[in-house]
């Protein structure tokens, strides 16, 4: 591990900041290179590929069979994309579907609002 005097003399070659230099605070203005590293993201704007959101309706997901899990009793219910259309409609959101198959099947009841019902998690299949 070098030194930070090492460490300082490496950056100075390198043409790049010295350490010693004060680091941002909260009330900083944020750097150019930082927000130019935000705008050159390959992510921003798009999602990964077959990583369905859960707020897609039912007719854009490509999925034949949707997932969603609980985050609180750890469940996994499945439903095949046919049947929850049949069931709740093609303009249903997966978090809709989704809510509502745990809901129908919720085995953690309290009896508060605050804490009843599970939890979802959208799983890619």
């Amino acid at each position: 591990m070098p030194t930070p005097k090492q460490m300082e003399k490496l950056a100075a070659s390198l043409g790049g900041k010295a350490i010693g230099a004060r680091p941002l605070g909260p009330q900083d203005e944020m750097p150019d290179e930082y927000w130019q590293a935000v705008l050159n993201d390959a992510y921003v704007g798009n999602r990964p590929l077959g990583q369905p959101s859960a707020g897609q309706r039912l007719s854009e997901i490509p999925q034949h069979v949707l997932r969603v899990s609980c985050r609180r009793c750890e469940r996994i219910l499945e439903i095949q994309k046919a049947d929850a259309i049949r069931l709740y409609g093609q303009q249903a959101s997966r978090r809709e579907v989704g809510q509502r198959l745990l809901d129908n099947t919720c085995q953690n009841r309290t009896g508060r609002h605050e804490e009843d019902g599970c939890w979802p998690a959208f799983e890619p299949i």
